[in-house]
């Protein structure tokens, strides 16, 4: 199409407009009028277009498919799984309440990943903090999880000047990969721990907390302060909008050169799976038996299977 073709179909159509009364051609473009004033949100009776909070429980429990051929069924099954089902479809895609609630879900996870654990909550349990080798912060603990597992220099020099030498029990804290799992669950595990151990007769070295932390930081304390048992409370690897999830991982004088077949763990400590109480309770059992036995890992439940 030439500039002249092009030239007399914008003609056309402007005078067709013209002749509607749609269109002055001699001022800008006439705006048709409103059928309905604006409406005011902060006016009495106003209904928006925003979907209900998708994250609320009964938001969650409320099924996407539309008319399923068993409501009871379906109700049923989404009650005993927190996996996504009967999130309906519209089209070939999933509905608006399901894709935010996914995106709800992962910003929950995200922000347990990237962020700090709460200092006035370690402040209050008596924890002093140190750093792992990772300096280039959550970045690079999670492309270098071998720096994780080392302390820094400055780290190694305030444990060994603060914590005290060969107790029964050393317990430590970690953020791992999930703040909010420790600020979820220490603040009622810690003291099980540490009550019960004064109850058994178990001396108790000084906690402290450890930022940008993996597990296997435990040989290097072990090396450090030669406890017979050395806690670390630890956070798990968030999921979609589960994120409170601790672990207990204890060994038997861990030191340079273990692995996991030396360690035992106690996982999913959270309300829905492994109570806090009740695991501070078991963690104590573990190490006393620990103890007992001057074993730990796999070698513990071979003698345990003896």
């Amino acid at each position: 199409m030439d500039d002249h073709s092009f030239d007399e179909i914008i003609k056309r159509v402007t005078a067709e407009l013209s002749a509607r009364g749609l269109l002055n051609p001699d001022s800008t473009p006439a705006q048709p009028a409103l059928s309905n004033p604006p409406i005011d949100p902060s006016s009495a009776g106003w209904q928006g277009v925003d979907l209900p909070d998708p994250t609320t429980r009964a938001e969650r429990e409320h099924p996407g498919v539309v008319s399923p051929a068993d409501a009871e069924g379906l109700t049923a099954l989404m009650s005993v799984t927190p996996a996504r089902v009967a999130v309906g479809k519209a089209g070939a895609r999933y509905r608006t309440h399901a894709w935010l609630l996914f995106q709800s879900d992962f910003a929950v996870t995200q922000d347990a990943l990237y962020r700090s654990v709460d200092e006035s909550l370690l402040a209050q349990l008596g924890l002093f903090s140190v750093q792992s080798a990772v300096t280039g912060g959550r970045q690079e603990y999670l492309l270098r999880p071998d720096l994780g597992r080392k302390l820094s220099p400055e780290a190694a020099q305030e444990i060994t000047a603060r914590c005290r030498q060969s107790p029964n029990l050393q317990i430590c804290v970690g953020d791992g990969l999930s703040a909010a799992a420790v600020e979820a669950n220490l603040s009622r595990i810690l003291p099980v721990i540490t009550q019960g151990a004064a109850s058994a007769h178990l001396s108790v070295g000084t906690p402290f907390y450890i930022q940008n932390c993996r597990v296997g930081i435990m040989n290097e304390i072990g090396d450090l302060l030669k406890p017979d048992v050395l806690i670390l409370l630890i956070g798990e690897r968030p999921g979609l909008g589960r994120a409170e999830s601790m672990s207990a991982y204890m060994a038997y004088r861990p030191k340079t050169g273990d692995t996991d077949a030396e360690r035992d763990v106690i996982c999913n400590i959270f309300d829905g799976g492994t109570n806090p109480l009740e695991a501070g309770a078991y963690t104590l059992q573990l190490a006393r038996k620990m103890i007992e036995k001057q074993a730990s890992g796999v070698r513990l439940k071979q003698m345990e299977g003896a």
